[in-house]
């Protein structure tokens, strides 16, 4: 009992995918935004101090959104995210535990510049995420997310010369595998 066991941070890399479910939000209620679908992919590193289980975890993800529909073409939201969460893990032993996780997610337009109704989509935006989720067998985790809009994704300057701004915030349910 009065041994101690070496305590040694543990770094894993893998792959994350899922499904994005965003809702969009005007700031004048000319429009109505449905929810939207779309999915994410991409590697992943998670770093966790042992015993205390908290620990942080990156990923390099592409999205996509659908956004609507111009005409016959249905426009969509490409972009290159990365989130940064602090992570904290329990569970019981290395076979089953659960995690919650909060962070910033940093997202790059890759993609259209402009969408349906010929609103403009911003460079770059920051969400805020919070989760949680389940690991199984040390390597599979279950996960979801709700990613909160802290800037806008687009803006349509209106007939009128009214601005409206758009927000995207988006559940996202995702599944990873660490090698």
């Amino acid at each position: 009992l009065m041994m101690a066991a070496p305590a040694q941070a543990q770094l894993h890399f893998g792959v994350k995918g899922g499904l994005n479910i965003s809702k969009l939000s005007f700031s004048k209620d000319a429009f109505k935004g449905d929810n939207k679908t779309g999915f994410f992919v991409g590697p992943m590193a998670e770093f966790t101090l042992p015993i205390i289980g908290i620990g942080a975890d990156v990923a390099a993800l592409y999205s996509q959104t659908d956004l609507g529909v111009d005409g016959e073409k249905t426009m969509k939201l490409k972009t290159f995210a990365v989130p940064v969460n602090l992570k904290w893990s329990f569970g019981l032993g290395s076979m089953f535990g659960a995690y919650i996780a909060a962070g910033p997610q940093f997202g790059f337009n890759i993609g259209n510049k402009k969408g349906f109704m010929d609103y403009e989509l911003k460079k770059n935006n920051t969400t805020f995420n919070v989760g949680a989720g389940v690991k199984l067998i040390r390597h599979i985790q279950i996960g979801v997310n709700y990613n909160f809009a802290l800037s806008h994704t687009a803006t349509i300057e209106t007939t009128n010369e009214e601005v409206i701004k758009i927000k995207n915030n988006t559940w996202q349910v995702s599944l990873a595998y660490l090698f």
